[in-house]
């Protein structure tokens, strides 16, 4: 068994994987000299064989014998001695920052004898029993289960006791008082007494934090943010230094950058007389960062030089954890720091302009996902506003719903398709649910680094915290306006602004963001606007690098002419389908009665020139580029009428006497077509085989739309694609007679100048038959489009529209699917489809142009794989067409 226990000094940054980012942190900054409390961290290894065994490896025990007997030498002190007891914390750490997710007991060590010893050693008897009571808190809900509020509940009744609201004003025996409670608590609830050995709360502490791993909340955030579920955590066991010993102590988070705004300067905040928890759970208001050079200059100057020494050494935006302990400075964590999107982009180009790093790098530290949040509307500067307070915008963005008070109302409202804003005291971990499902979060208490505006601002969710003004009453489902006594209901419609902190009645309309108006061409690169300079500078050098192309997947002049604007290099799906809709089905549905060749053809005929001016107009609008258009892909039955309306429809009908008349006659043809499962059947390129004329039809209306620009000057660059062939011979006979109606058209002359031009045919490859023997139809194609809406339905045997809304949500659950398939391509099974047809298709013909037009074109991950197999470019929605040119520009750089 490799080793599983590492000291702080043995370990650096680049052990992540195995120390977790916390444990790997720590080490780093030991090793740079800055003052760190001496401590180990336990492997991820040793948290996997918990996780698979149900139990710590055996040889765990004497590893930890050693450093903690190491632990006591260096700090001169015993856990469990009677006087001054050396405590420790024991602290969750993935490789993957997950705040607030997983467990933290601090003050392990503290029992009923060492808590005297610790009053007496530090003077302060306040300072040791409120340790004590921290510890026996934590414990009991993170090592015994307990419900939080039993907690909570004995906190309040302890304070109105007291006649206050202030955790400080309870004194020595008060917090001694509440020990006993808390204590009592645990025998009632848990039928067990609170342990007083330290190594067995120790021990305990970190098999509970191994299996928060598992936690509910936990899987929820790691789906949320599409962490792989396997790589489990480290835990950290470090000395305590204290924040609360007295007001000439305290604890905070800083970081080097404005997490918000991605300015530089002094941002964070500072509570003293505290332990980090309760700046993190946002319980007390804590003070700006800049407040700690009046309060303690000597550690504040202290703090500014680690400040730009770990900015200077890891090269980004550092997110710290401090305590000061009566005058002396403590760094209890760093890590590169959670930001906005646009503070990412802010940061990376700073950071290339003070020469730290290149463009490079800070193209690889933004993402797709982050530029789709820029795109995201904003309020309108012009519309009326009804301001209900100014609070600290802790997460941009412009929210509008209904305030719902719990995790469970939010979930609830957002399932039936309503906005909320989940609007609390303070956040905790177990209100994710809740904050995925609401727009924008808004809390009365905590600041830029509470539990709420980390979390929030790491999945892009609008969050504004700290809105003192206003007094949160859960249980009465009100919020209530200190400076004018408004009262706000659960139900009322609220906005939020995350970037100014503004809290609004009612829905403040919005307006495009000047990112949108940027690829618009409405706002210039160079306007003054910081942000899109930023975006303009990445974006220009992701262009530059890329090798994949970008195409957008649009069926209309209007859609074409937007994907354009964005940056789209051609359309790499037009779906014809959707042009026979509306006022064209009855032209259809003569085509399908049709009982002889001259009805069929008097019905294509007049869907011919309909078609043609779809083209024209689809052609002009991307005039240069190259326009791939698939034939008519669903089965015909899904242009006719419901079968049950009908059936209805003609029973009625034949009841009062009456004649039924074409209904009769279309609801034959629908029974005639019906099919048991019509994804998998006469559709595609079947279709077009079965009903003679249709793809012909199609194949005149492009030929002569685009030479009818040809011969306006115009240069349009059709592509026909043939959907849903499984075998050689079925493009090959689709293909004989597309070429047979171009060359007629070009015969023909219709407006050509003579000149000789070739439209490319070629196929989606969305069945796993296709994939596997592309070398053979790779034969009769000139291009490929992998379509992997279809090939991942036919490869797991999904119906996407079926599954989606019955399964789905439990497979996530359970762990089946770190992310749905049809969201981000499945690597192993369809993604290896797609390498193969890859592989297999070029190697039958070199020069075989291959692309992608599923919905994963527009998936950043998946971008990053169709780089990786080849492809020649990825086709996505318009919106979608600047995160598919950055990711793009990324790829090129894994």
């Amino acid at each position: 068994m490799p080793k599983l226990v590492y000291d702080f000094a043995e370990g650096n940054k680049s052990m992540k994987q195995l120390l977790g980012g916390k444990g790997a942190n720590l080490a780093e900054m030991t090793n740079l000299g800055l003052p760190v409390p001496p401590g180990f961290t336990i492997t991820a290894d040793a948290c996997k064989v918990f996780l698979k065994t149900g139990s710590v490896p055996p040889e765990l025990a004497d590893e930890i014998d050693h450093h903690v007997a190491e632990l006591e030498q260096k700090m001169g002190k015993k856990l469990g001695q009677a006087d001054d007891p050396l405590l420790v914390s024991v602290r969750s750490g993935a490789a993957v920052s997950m705040p607030g997710m997983m467990e933290t007991v601090l003050n392990v060590g503290l029992n009923d004898d060492s808590v005297n010893g610790l009053a007496h050693h530090s003077g302060n008897p306040r300072f040791a029993w409120d340790a004590y009571r921290r510890l026996i808190q934590m414990f009991g809900k993170t090592v015994l289960g307990m419900e939080g509020d039993v907690f909570e509940d004995a906190i309040e009744a302890a304070k109105q006791a007291k006649g206050t609201k202030n955790d400080l004003d309870l004194d020595a025996d008060d917090l001694k008082a509440l020990v006993q409670t808390f204590k009592a608590a645990v025998h009632e609830h848990t039928g067990r007494e609170f342990p007083q050995d330290p190594r067995a709360q120790m021990d305990l502490a970190i098999e509970a934090v191994f299996g928060s791993w598992n936690s509910e909340r936990a899987i929820l955030y790691r789906r949320q943010e599409r962490i792989a579920t396997d790589l489990g955590t480290a835990v950290n066991i470090c000395s305590m230094v204290f924040g609360n010993l007295g007001m000439d102590s305290g604890t905070g988070v800083a970081f080097t950058r404005d997490p918000s705004s991605g300015q530089p300067g002094v941002y964070g905040d500072y509570l003293q007389n505290a332990q980090g928890e309760d700046v993190v759970a946002g319980i007390r208001n804590t003070v700006p960062l800049a407040d700690l050079e009046q309060i303690d200059k000597a550690s504040y100057d202290e703090l500014m030089t680690i400040m730009a020494t770990l900015e200077g050494h890891y090269r980004d935006l550092c997110d710290i954890e401090f305590t000061v302990e009566r005058g002396k400075l403590w760094m209890l964590q760093t890590r590169v720091g959670k930001r906005t999107a646009g503070a990412a982009f802010r940061i990376a180009t700073s950071l290339v302009d003070e020469g730290v790093i290149d463009i490079d790098e800070a193209l690889r530290r933004v993402k797709g996902a982050q530029l789709a949040q820029l795109m995201f509307p904003r309020f309108d500067d012009d519309a009326a506003k009804d301001l209900v307070t100014k609070a600290i915008g802790a997460s941009p963005g412009a929210a509008s719903g209904k305030v719902v008070f719990t995790s469970a109302a939010a979930v609830e409202a957002a399932d039936a398709g309503e906005k909320v804003i989940l609007v609390r005291r303070e956040t905790n971990p177990d209100d994710l649910h809740g904050m995925i499902a609401a727009q924008g979060v808004l809390t009365s208490r905590g600041g830029k680094t509470s539990h709420a505006a980390v979390v929030a601002r790491g999945m892009g969710k609008t969050c504004v915290c700290g809105a003192e003004d206003l007094d949160v009453n859960v249980a009465a489902r009100t919020i209530k306006v200190k400076g004018d006594g408004t009262t706000i209901a659960e139900g009322d419609m609220i906005s939020i602004d995350g970037t100014t902190g503004e809290v609004f009645l009612g829905e403040v309309p919005v307006v495009p963001s000047p990112v949108v108006q940027y690829f618009e061409g409405t706002l210039a690169p160079d306007a003054g606007d910081e942000l899109v300079a930023s975006v303009h500078r990445l974006m220009t050098h992701a262009d530059e690098i890329r090798r994949l192309g970008v195409r957008t997947n649009a069926d209309t002049a209007e859609d074409a002419g937007r994907a354009r604007r964005f940056g789209a290099e051609g359309i790499g799906l037009c779906r014809t389908e959707h042009m026979f809709l509306g006022e064209r089905r009855e032209s259809v549905e003569r085509l399908i009665l049709a009982d002889e060749d001259g009805e069929r053809e008097a019905a294509l005929a007049e869907l011919e020139p309909l078609q043609r001016g779809d083209f024209l107009e689809l052609l002009t609008a991307m005039d240069g580029l190259p326009v791939t258009i698939r034939l008519i892909d669903p089965p015909l039955h899904e242009f006719l009428p419901s079968m049950e309306d009908l059936a209805v429809k003609v029973a009625v009908a034949e009841e009062r006497g009456e004649d039924p008349g074409r209904n009769k006659k279309l609801l034959a043809a629908v029974q005639r077509l019906h099919e048991q499962n019509p994804m998998l059947g006469l559709r595609g390129v079947r279709l077009g085989l079965v009903v003679p004329g249709l793809f012909a039809m199609q194949v005149r209306a492009i030929a002569s739309a685009a030479a009818e620009l040809r011969a306006q000057g115009k240069d349009p660059h059709p592509e026909i694609m043939i959907p849903l062939v499984g075998a050689v011979q079925e493009l090959q006979l689709a293909r004989d007679e597309v070429d047979a109606v171009l060359a007629e058209v070009d015969r023909d002359g219709a407006g050509t100048d003579g000149v000789e031009w070739k439209t490319p045919i070629g196929t989606m490859i969305e069945l796993p038959r296709a994939a596997v023997i592309a070398d053979q139809i790779a034969e009769a194609a000139d291009f490929f489009s992998f379509g992997t809406n279809d090939l991942t339905q036919t490869t797991w045997g999904f119906s996407r529209d079926d599954v989606e809304s019955s399964f789905f949500t439990r497979y996530l659950e359970k762990g089946i699917f770190a992310v749905s398939p049809f969201e981000s391509i499945d690597r192993d099974g369809v993604g290896s489809l797609v390498r193969t047809g890859v592989e297999k298709g070029r190697a039958a013909k070199p020069d075989l142009k291959l692309g992608i037009c599923g919905e994963h074109g527009g998936d950043p991950d998946s971008i990053h794989f169709f780089h990786e197999v080849g492809l020649d470019y990825v086709s996505c929605s318009p919106f979608r067409i600047p995160v598919a040119r950055l990711e793009a520009g990324r790829a090129a750089l894994d």
